[in-house]
């Protein structure tokens, strides 16, 4: 076949969320594949509630539907009907994940709904934390998807500034020690109690920030170059800096975040060797410091270079897209055009496994078809499968390398998984015919044989679904 065929199916599956016939990908699969950058498109589903009313849901732990669809007024005229039963936190965070994935199985823009998975993975949030319940798809909707492709620093301070970060790494706690609201509460009570209470900085998020969503882990970077650059200093000082923004419980007038001068540390931080004012206004400055420097750089790039590519993404590749990234002054959409033009990514060997959501979807995708409760509560598809969307367990998000998806218990889930949707589905789809429309040259004659000679439909659909070629991108 002709390499653009080659590289269609490498469009569809490396960088997409697989395609049932890779004639939709045309005959210049990289184009397809530029066309698709932008902002990503609104989700699928809804109403969906605002960052205000999800807080106001986890407040009261219920928010009326005649609020989400927002007809005013409602329940309050003379004679109206009883109020519309309650849409709850439960309510909130099955609708965040059925329509997370509902999108990704629909989309005619694959490319750019896996980096709506990427950057909602960078900056996670989970809501398995009491106070992110109901939070994390307003962050998604509200602060990911109309950025990925726009300048990294507007990403970040979107991301950063979420009521659900605030929440998740517990800047909604953190006081500066010599704020007014510390020496207010250090008059009162002993001695004790007042050392206690006026020392309540929390530097969870500025770690975080600094580790996990710019620089990088301090020294790290390995092969790659030094990345961090940071000392504690600069994490104690920059969680000092970071004082006074927080998200409303229950909002106030509207407003879901908000800074309060009461309990920011007074006076100017100093944050690797450049001071920042008191105030708000210091915020975006240190951002934009660190959106630009070269360690961001080579962070982002190599997880973007990790995570379309390969595991251990090649030097010179992480390198091109860092210096697309400084080149651009950070702007995103840059980045992924250098990453399409690479040729390490159009390598013909399949380096990546699929996440357990990255399977389900595109599995949905290949079918034409969705798990009702595909990525509702524990117990859901995902659940079993071990990646329930927005529970990540831990901010810096799931793992992204196949070794941490290929236990013999995580490899059985998914055959668990292709077994009952192949009993559903098999007699319904020519497998076959999927095999070949959906894989293209990445069919080996070894998988085909083995599909081509299946018993019957159902076992036709559970050989294509755990084949390498379906499991590998």
């Amino acid at each position: 076949m002709r390499p653009a065929t080659l590289h269609a199916a490498i469009a569809a599956h490396r960088f997409g969320l697989g395609e049932p016939d890779l004639a939709t990908v045309g005959a210049e699969p990289a184009d397809w594949l530029r066309r698709q950058i932008g902002p990503a498109d609104p989700p699928q589903g809804g109403p969906f509630p605002t960052t205000a009313q999800a807080l106001e849901a986890y407040a009261e732990q219920k928010v009326p539907v005649s609020k989400l669809l927002e007809v005013p007024g409602a329940a309050s005229r003379p004679g109206a009907a009883p109020a519309e039963p309650a849409f709850t936190l439960r309510d909130i965070m099955n609708l965040d994940g059925e329509s997370r994935l509902a999108t990704a199985v629909d989309t005619r823009r694959p490319f750019a709904e896996r980096l709506v998975l990427f950057w909602a993975n960078h900056f996670s949030v989970s809501i398995t934390k009491g106070p992110v319940r109901g939070l994390a798809g307003a962050m998604e909707r509200e602060a990911i998807r109309p950025h990925i492709a726009g300048r990294f620093e507007t990403l970040l301070r979107q991301a950063s500034l979420h009521a659900a970060m605030l929440r998740y790494l517990d800047n909604n706690v953190s006081t500066g020690p010599r704020s007014r609201a510390a020496e207010r509460l250090a008059r009162k009570g002993n001695a004790e109690m007042r050392r206690k209470r006026s020392s309540g900085l929390n530097e969870n998020l500025a770690r975080e920030i600094l580790e996990l969503h710019t620089l990088g882990v301090a020294g790290g970077g390995g092969a790659y170059g030094p990345w961090g650059g940071y000392t504690q200093a600069d994490v104690t000082a920059f969680a000092a800096l970071l004082t006074g923004w927080r998200a409303y419980d229950p909002p106030h007038q509207g407003q879901a975040t908000a800074f309060l001068p009461d309990v920011h540390e007074p006076g100017p931080k100093t944050v690797m060797g450049r001071t920042y004012p008191e105030g708000p206004q210091a915020l975006d400055m240190v951002l934009a410091d660190l959106a630009r420097h070269p360690s961001t750089a080579r962070h982002l790039a190599y997880k973007l270079a990790r995570h379309f590519v390969a595991d251990e993404p090649s030097q010179p590749l992480v390198q091109r897209l860092a210096d697309s990234y400084q080149r651009s002054g950070g702007e995103l959409a840059a980045v992924y055009r250098t990453l399409i033009e690479s040729p390490e990514a159009w390598q013909p060997a399949p380096q990546k496994l699929k996440t357990p959501e990255e399977f389900a979807i595109s599995s949905m995708r290949l079918l034409d078809s969705r798990e009702r409760h595909l990525a509702r509560g524990k117990d859901s598809v995902l659940g079993a499968l071990g990646q329930r969307p927005h529970t990540a367990p831990s901010p810096a998000g799931w793992p992204d390398d196949a070794d941490e998806w290929l236990g013999p218990d995580a490899v059985w889930k998914r055959v668990e998984w292709a077994l009952r949707l192949a009993t559903r589905l098999g007699d319904r789809v020519d497998a076959r015919a999927l095999a070949r429309a959906s894989l293209g040259p990445r069919l080996t004659d070894t998988t085909w044989q083995q599909i081509e000679r299946a018993a019957d439909g159902p076992q036709a659909l559970v050989l294509l679904l755990m084949s390498p070629e379906f499991q590998r991108r």
